[in-house]
């Protein structure tokens, strides 16, 4: 028995140890890897990153609110051939040139082993994660139009990702295996820092540091700054040429507050919070 590939990160994506050995018990039990964490904290990139460590293509499927499970395995066309029937075109005859390939048609028909992303599963409707559970199953599905069996030539890789925003039915989380990425420690977020800005001046990313986990500890905030947004940041207050002596002691909010900070009641409240702690250190 040959062995299976495995993923230990890339130059461009920093995996803790237990995502590593998460990516690579899924791999090694053929089952899909579910993904879920708070947003900004590089779900989807760990399906490219993945693709890219086994030198594998990517195929993504972003859910949206409107995605039926049908549509990753292909849909009929019927208007266009009733148009072209319309219109005497000779494609009417063939009713396999109305058919739309899906995405998980693409990666059972890929020449090697593909990274299929099924990205934000829990924005479809309930039903959208058990009326794939067949075709999960089988790795394979029939096209009735045409009486085919579409079957995979090589097993894919199945990286879900899930915001969490609806809870997924039991019988698809039995099929899966769960990863929930923890938002970074501050020695995982210098390392994911370091390979966006490498060499950054240790001074301001201390301070920076400093400021971004002191706004995400901020109790009432709305919405916590993700990893993303840290990215962000750095990138305009290093454009901007701020200093880490500007983002001491803040005196309201920090600069380029927009990048942390996505809403007026949150901005508010750190604007609040900090003059009253200013204000109770003036009276000491």
């Amino acid at each position: 028995m040959s062995s299976s590939p495995r993923f230990t990160g890339t130059d461009h994506y920093i995996a803790t140890p237990d995502l590593m050995l998460a990516v690579n018990a899924a791999i090694t039990l053929e089952r899909p890897l579910l993904i879920k964490g708070e947003p900004g904290t590089g779900k989807t990139l760990l399906a490219e990153q993945v693709a890219q460590s086994l030198g594998a293509p990517l195929i993504s499927w972003h859910v949206k609110s409107t995605t039926k499970a049908q549509h990753g395995l292909y849909e009929y066309d019927a208007v266009a051939r009733l148009r072209d029937g319309q219109l005497g075109d000779e494609r009417v005859r063939d009713i396999g040139n109305y058919i739309v390939r899906g995405k998980l048609w693409e990666a059972f028909e890929s020449e090697q082993r593909a990274v299929l992303l099924i990205d934000e599963i829990d924005k479809a409707d309930i039903e959208f994660p058990n009326d794939l559970l067949r075709e999960l199953d089988r790795m394979a599905f029939d096209v009735y139009e045409t009486r085919q069996t579409i079957a995979a030539k090589h097993r894919p890789v199945i990286i879900i990702t899930s915001n969490n925003e609806k809870e997924l039915p039991d019988a698809f989380l039995r099929r899966c295996f769960f990863h929930y990425i923890r938002f970074p420690d501050r020695d995982t977020m210098r390392q994911i820092v370091d390979v966006h800005y490498p060499g950054l001046h240790e001074n301001l990313l201390a301070e920076a540091l400093e400021l971004f986990y002191a706004v995400r500890e901020l109790p009432g905030l709305k919405k916590k700054p993700s990893t993303s947004e840290l990215v962000d940041w750095l990138k305009l207050l290093l454009a901007e040429g701020i200093t880490p002596e500007q983002l001491q002691n803040p005196t309201g909010l920090p600069p380029m507050a927009g990048a942390l900070l996505k809403n007026e009641q949150d901005q508010t409240l750190f604007d609040r919070l900090i003059k009253m702690v200013r204000a109770r250190q003036s009276n000491h």
